[in-house]
């Protein structure tokens, strides 16, 4: 056995158990799965039972949500019985080439609790791809002094199947002149020779036609065929010669277009036109031709356009020289890629779990991350971090794979939302980084309850309120969202009794208005406490608590109350005694009242409204003390009455009346018998009728006295023709007739004095009132010659006199009389 058949075989041989190695060693890893499925399975076609072989029970998977996380789905997850099934036709060949293995791998997902689970699906391959040539037909040149075991390289037949599909061998059918050979190319691929066995003569065979056939390893077997059409030439005894069969050259990927590669030389030692050379490329592939350009005289091999590393590694170019007889040779040229760091990191969110609720604990996972760096090395070895917050954390799960975590606890009213920044650095000179921005949005849970604008309240409401008014109103602000910031207000507590509570105030639930639900008296009712709450619609609901104290304040809707002077038991009016020898100053009584108001309503004043004698008493303002203005004189009487009237300060004013009954007495016993038989008068304006009665009687009366004197002295004039008269030795009246001494200054008692004069031809009575202090201590007599005594209707004995008060003339019958009377009051 040859050493390319060993290793063929070899190769086979890794191929074959490379699938069960891997499958032996992924079961060694944690938390992967494996499965393995040929290419090109119907839609929907079951893979296996996911949820049974990562040990879910099938009742646990709806609250689990497992599912997919993958760039590309290839396969969907029944959420209800786990069965992993196939999205859509596979095509190995176009998922991964010509690669050895075909591995899908995607991550599961799992929450409550949060896993993550890794599934390898191994591809395997089919053979439904037939080995085809680039060309139908070949056409060679061969120079009849062509010496046998020339070789001539053809174009090999391409076969996408991998494995034992794919392309096994060659043959050629049966000919005397041509033998096939199978060579093997650095890179695998597997190229037919075709070789001279004796010796040709154009003149005999100008022309042969073969077949070529190229076969793979399938069951059953597929193949494809091209003709080889070869023509004798006239003798050319030399092939041009490249100066080593296989050249190797590297390049980095980021050498620009049309930098030169490698220049070839082939060389003829035939003369003339028989030694010009012509290169080209021979049995290469279309990224060849793509990336690199081959000048046909001088060999020089440039690059055509940007080599990207990532796309491939390397590069086999295979070169033919020929000479103008079509003598050729060929040598390979192994074009070696290097990497440079020229792709930046990509970052690749699989899932984001948003909205994450508030209250999520620390270590709750976020989102699942993987990053991708197509370099190799250092370029593509790949790091990430979070810039700007410092509430989250990256983890490393497994190979470029990172879990994005709380690090603590997230308060949505603070920060109701993250813009997170992941940046990704590779580790190349110079670094190639990416970012990307996961906005991650916090929902809301009822985590603070209701706060009220003050700590406590305090209202005021005037007494005599309508009911239904408003008092109040309260306020709590609750910063969730929805029904757990919804706020709504009750009563919890009270100094009130609770079954009349309902009936005093009430709340609005939504608003927080306290309505009063009654009139409010502040003399029943001053002040009272209320608990109130507020609670949140969340669940479970809070709630907080606030005092609200309510002050009834006060209106001016009560008079005074009189407590003193008070009426007897009997309905009778009290009286208070005064010392008849009480100074000035004396306090005789006090009037007593009360307000059932407060403040400024219940400022009580005192007033005098009616006295019998106004300036005996003084009455004190504020404290309706009554105290005497000034000593008792003889004239004073020594009962008096005031009416004393109490003022409160309200707006407007309420005020009661008071009467004080006042005697002057030095004893209790020398009041009794007044008391008993002429009671103190009530009222002052009948107390003033009665006087004027009185004197209207006492004139009347006197009147008639003074028409039946003067008859009387008319008839004895008839019997004297003397005049007589009052006067008294040593006394002389100037006045004139009709006036009366000036007695203005002080008060007559009820006694009066009647005096007749008998000088005047007319008759004239004279009344002269006069106090007892003018009364002579004897009798008076007459003026001009004698004294006539005068007659007394009183205590005292006054003298008849010219100057009068009343005349009588009988002439004319004119009356005119003047009385000045004094009644002391009782």
């Amino acid at each position: 056995m040859t050493p390319s058949a060993r290793r063929s075989r070899l190769a086979l041989l890794l191929q074959v158990l490379l699938p069960f190695l891997l499958s032996l060693f992924c079961r060694a890893l944690p938390d992967q799965i494996h499965y393995s499925i040929p290419e090109e399975l119907d839609k929907n076609t079951v893979v296996g039972n996911l949820a049974k072989d990562l040990g879910l029970s099938v009742q646990d998977l709806p609250a689990r949500k497992l599912r997919i996380s993958a760039e590309k789905e290839y396969f969907t997850l029944n959420p209800l019985s786990g069965d992993l099934t196939v999205r859509d036709r596979i095509d190995r060949e176009q998922i991964c080439g010509k690669q050895p293995q075909c591995i899908l791998d995607f991550d599961t997902v799992a929450e409550n609790p949060f896993n993550i689970y890794h599934v390898a699906v191994i591809v395997q391959d089919i053979n439904d791809n037939t080995p085809l040539f680039k060309q139908s037909k070949i056409d060679l040149k061969i120079g009849e002094s062509t010496k046998p075991g020339t070789t001539f390289p053809l174009d090999p037949a391409l076969d996408s199947d991998t494995g034992p599909n794919s392309l096994q061998r060659y043959h050629l059918n049966d000919n005397e002149y041509f033998d096939l050979a199978e060579k093997q190319a650095p890179d695998g691929r597997k190229y037919p020779e075709l070789i001279l066995k004796q010796s040709l003569d154009r003149e005999e065979h100008n022309f042969h036609q073969l077949v070529l056939t190229a076969v793979d390893g399938g069951e059953p077997p597929q193949s494809g065929t091209t003709q080889i059409q070869i023509q004798v030439t006239d003798a050319n005894d030399n092939p041009p010669v490249f100066s080593q069969d296989v050249y190797r050259v590297t390049l980095r990927e980021n050498v620009p277009p049309g930098f030169s590669v490698l220049r070839v030389m082939a060389t003829d030692q035939d003369e003339g036109v028989n030694a010009e050379v012509t290169y080209s490329f021979h049995n290469v592939d279309e990224q060849v031709e793509h990336f690199f350009n081959l000048d046909k005289r001088t060999g020089e091999i440039t690059t055509k356009d940007n080599l990207d590393f990532e796309i491939a590694n390397s590069y086999t170019l295979s070169i033919e020289a020929k000479d103008p007889g079509d003598l050729a040779s060929h040598c390979s040229i192994q074009v070696e890629i290097l990497d440079e760091n020229d792709c930046a990191p990509e970052v690749i969110v699989t899932s984001v779990f948003a909205p994450l609720p508030e209250d999520s604990p620390p270590g709750t996972v976020i989102a699942l991350i993987k990053t991708r760096d197509r370099d190799s090395g250092d370029n593509g070895e790949v790091y990430c971090e979070i810039r700007g917050h410092s509430e989250f954390i990256l983890k490393s799960s497994l190979k470029n794979y990172y879990k994005l975590m709380t690090d603590r606890v997230l308060d949505r009213e603070e920060i109701p939302e993250y813009n997170i920044t992941i940046t990704a650095t590779d580790r190349g000179k110079p670094p190639l980084s990416s970012t990307i921005k996961i906005t991650l949005h916090i929902s809301d849970v009822n985590d603070n309850a209701p706060v009220f604008q003050q700590s406590s309240y305090v209202a005021h409401v005037a007494e005599n309120n309508p009911p239904g008014a408003s008092i109040t109103q309260v306020s709590a602000y609750d910063p969730d969202l929805g029904p757990n910031g919804q706020v709504s207000y009750s009563i919890m507590a009270s100094d009130l009794e609770p079954q009349v509570l309902s009936s005093y105030v009430s709340v609005s639930a939504h608003s927080g208005v306290v309505f009063a639900q009654r009139t409010f008296d502040h003399e029943q009712l001053r002040v009272f406490q209320l608990t109130l709450q507020a609670r949140d619609h969340g669940s479970p609901a809070l709630s907080a608590n606030v005092s609200l104290r309510v002050l009834v304040g006060d209106r001016n809707d009560n008079a005074p109350r009189v407590l003193y002077p008070a009426l007897a038991p009997d309905g009778s009016a009290l009286f208070d005694t005064v010392p008849r020898a009480a100074e000035p100053g004396y306090l005789v009584t006090k009037v007593v009242a009360v307000d059932a108001d407060s403040g400024h309503n219940a400022w009580l004043s005192y007033h005098v409204l009616q006295a019998s004698d106004p300036g005996l008493f003084s009455l004190g303002l504020r404290t309706g003390e009554v105290r005497t203005a000034r000593a008792l004189g003889d004239r004073d009487s020594t009962r008096q009455r005031l009416l004393v009237a109490v003022r409160d300060g309200g707006q407007p004013p309420l005020s009661a009346t008071a009467t004080l009954h006042l005697i002057f007495a030095d004893s209790l016993q020398e009041v009794l018998p007044d008391l008993s038989d002429d009671p103190l008068p009530t009222d002052p304006q009948s107390e003033l009728q009665f006087y004027l009665v009185l004197a209207l009687a006492l004139i009347s009366v006197l009147f008639l006295l003074a028409v039946i004197l003067a008859i009387a002295l008319r008839l004895r004039h008839y019997f004297s023709s003397a005049a007589w008269g009052c006067f008294e030795p040593g006394l002389s009246f100037k006045s004139g007739p009709g006036v009366l001494p000036n007695h203005s200054e002080g008060t007559l008692p009820y006694s009066y004095n009647v005096c007749v004069a008998s000088q005047s031809a007319k008759t004239e009575f004279n009344f002269l009132n006069v106090t007892p202090e003018m009364a002579p201590p004897e009798d008076l007599l007459c003026e001009d010659a004698s004294w006539v005594p005068c007659t007394n209707h009183g205590n005292t004995n006054v003298p008849f006199a010219s100057d009068t008060t009343l005349k009588v003339s009988f002439d004319s019958f004119i009356f005119t009389w003047g009385l000045r009377i004094s009644f002391k009051n009782m």
